[in-house]
């Protein structure tokens, strides 16, 4: 099966969920939704690369950090994210994020993301193998 992402609706807020064979697939994903959240990942061009580290040993709190990161580079440098290269290993995650300066006529940004939330926040493995990937982002 192909790594995918969607929403799920949470009050004034907005979950984000990544879907994929390997756990590394699944944080990327959800990435993308989180991106989704602000406009059409499709229209943002991979053009700049943008290291991201964080470590953690708990596999959700790790994913938290990661949405976090995103967001404050995202924040501070101005950029929109399209794509993710994901390692993860002993807790520890080194992943670089490619996109480009926020153009507010291209991208239309509909909404601004303040963080990752503890709610709903859950990493697993499906009995079919998949991995899930997902929290509520503060909007």
């Amino acid at each position: 099966m192909a790594p995918y992402w969607e929403h799920f609706a949470h009050e004034a807020d907005m979950g984000i969920r990544g879907i994929a064979p390997t756990l590394e697939q699944a944080f990327e994903q959800a990435a993308l939704a989180m991106t989704a959240v602000i406009t059409d990942p499709a229209e943002v061009l991979p053009s700049e690369a943008i290291p991201i580290h964080c470590q953690e040993p708990d596999s959700e709190y790790l994913f938290l950090d990661w949405i976090n990161e995103l967001i404050y580079a995202m924040a501070v440098r101005g950029l929109l994210f399209s794509r993710f290269q994901v390692s993860i290993n002993n807790g520890e995650l080194t992943a670089t994020a490619f996109g480009e300066a926020v153009d507010r006529g291209k991208h239309q940004p509909a909404v601004e993301i303040k963080g990752a939330t503890l709610t709903e926040l859950h990493v697993y493995q499906q009995p079919d193998g998949l991995w899930v990937t997902q929290c509520v982002v503060d909007v």
